[in-house]
C-alpha cells in the first residue's frame, strides 16, 4: 500500500463518510490564494514531546507550505482537548478534525480495532507492518469508515509495551498475581491481565503519573518512549521487557469535516500525514532501542522474560479462544495470517 491515500481509496472512503453523516455535502471548488484560510484542529492526549506530536507538527508545516498558506493544521497536545475517550466524541461531532487513537480505545466504538493489540501476537516489526499495511489494516479501516470516521492509510507507531513497577520485577506470569497495574481503558487489556491474576485498572495516560505516585496502582505498561516522555521513571523502579503487546495509533479524520475539504486539499493532507507516520515509525523504533541505558541511568532496573511462558499461560486460560469469538473468524484469520496460530 502506498504512503498516501490512492484516488480510488479516497473516493470510496469519502463516499462512505458522506453517507454515514447524511449531510449531503458537495466538494467546493478551491483555488489556493482565494477565500478564507482553512483552519483544522489536531488534538492528542500525548505529551507535546512525544514523537507522534513532533511529526504531526512537521506535517502541519509541510501542508501549509504546499497549500501556499491556505491550510492551517493546528496542534493541540498534552490532553488540552481532554483524554482519548473525550477526543473520540469530539472528532465524531466535528469539534476536532484529527486525532491519533490507540486501537484499544477506538474499539469502544469499533470492536475489531483492538485486534492489533492481541497479546504476544506479533514477534517483530516486520510482522506488525505487514499486518497494518496489509489485509488486517484494510479490514479495520473499512470498519472505521462505516462509523463516518476516516482512518489515514498509515498507522503510527507506539511500540511494543513493557511492564514497569514500583514494588517488584515481573519475571514470570506468576509475578502478576495480585499486581495492581494501570492499563488502557480497554476490555482487551483488562481481560489479559485478569487472565494472569493481576488487578488491572483503566486510567487515562494523562492521569497515570499521579496514580503511580499516590500508589493507586503499583505499575503500568507502555513502550519505553512513553515511560521517558511522561517521566514515569520518577515513580517506578523496575522494567520488565515483556513486549507483551504492540499497539499503534490510528490517525482519524472527522467525518463531519473531512468530506467538506476539496479533493486536492485532502490529497495534500493525507500525503503529508502518511509520510510523517512513516518517519515516526522508524524514530520510535530507534528511540525504544536506545532508551534502556538512559532509563537505567535514571534508576530503572531492567529484566528480560521468556515471552513464550506468558503466551502459553494465555492459551491455557482460553484467552485466545475467547477473543477469537469476539472478533469473529474472518478477522481472526487475518490476524493469524501475520501472527501464526494463536488459538
Amino acid at each position: 500500500m502506498s504512503g498516501t491515500i490512492s484516488r480510488r481509496n479516497f473516493l470510496t472512503t469519502a463516499g462512505v463518510a458522506v453517507a454515514a453523516t447524511a449531510t449531503g455535502l458537495v466538494q467546493s471548488n478551491f483555488a489556493f490564494g482565494q477565500g478564507a484560510p482553512i483552519v483544522l484542529k489536531y488534538a492528542s492526549s500525548l505529551p507535546d514531546s512525544h514523537p507522534l506530536n513532533a511529526h504531526m507538527r512537521d506535517a502541519s508545516v509541510a501542508i501549509k507550505k504546499e497549500t501556499n498558506g491556505r491550510v492551517d493544521l493546528q496542534i493541540y497536545a498534552n490532553a488540552q482537548m481532554g483524554g482519548d475517550t473525550d477526543m473520540l466524541s469530539q472528532v465524531r461531532a466535528g469539534g476536532v478534525d484529527f486525532i491519533p487513537l490507540p486501537g484499544a480505545i477506538l474499539s469502544t466504538l469499533i470492536p475489531v480495532a483492538s485486534i492489533e493489540s492481541v497479546p504476544f501476537a506479533f514477534k517483530n516489526y516486520d510482522a506488525v507492518w505487514a499486518a497494518m499495511d496489509g489485509e488486517l489494516g484494510t479490514h479495520v479501516r473499512a470498519e472505521v469508515a462505516k462509523t463516518g470516521l476516516i482512518a489515514m492509510d498509515k498507522v503510527w507507531n507506539n511500540g511494543f509495551r513493557q511492564i514497569t513497577s514500583s514494588t517488584r520485577p515481573i519475571k514470570t506470569p506468576a509475578d502478576l498475581k495480585g499486581f495492581k497495574i494501570r492499563v488502557l481503558v480497554s476490555p482487551l487489556w483488562t481481560s489479559m491481565f485478569k487472565a494472569f491474576g493481576a488487578a488491572p485498572t483503566g486510567i487515562s495516560i494523562n492521569e497515570t503519573y499521579s496514580a503511580l505516585q499516590t500508589k493507586v496502582v503499583e505499575g503500568q505498561e507502555n513502550p519505553l518512549v512513553v515511560v521517558q516522555s511522561t517521566r514515569l521513571y520518577e515513580v517506578q523502579k523496575y522494567c520488565s521487557l515483556t513486549g507483551h503487546i504492540w499497539n499503534g495509533f490510528w490517525l482519524l479524520a472527522s467525518g463531519k469535516t473531512w468530506p467538506k475539504l476539496p479533493k486536492d486539499v485532502q490529497e495534500i493532507i493525507a500525503k503529508n500525514i502518511n509520510a510523517a507516520a512513516m518517519k515516526q515509525r522508524e524514530e520510535v523504533i530507534a528511540l525504544n532501542h536506545s532508551l534502556e541505558p538512559t532509563l537505567s541511568a535514571k534508576g530503572i532496573t531492567f529484566n528480560t522474560v521468556d515471552r513464550q511462558l506468558f503466551r502459553s499461560e494465555l492459551q491455557k486460560k482460553g484467552f485466545y479462544a475467547e477473543w477469537r469469538k469476539k472478533y469473529g473468524d474472518a478477522a481472526w484469520a487475518l490476524l493469524e495470517k501475520y501472527s501464526g496460530q494463536l488459538s
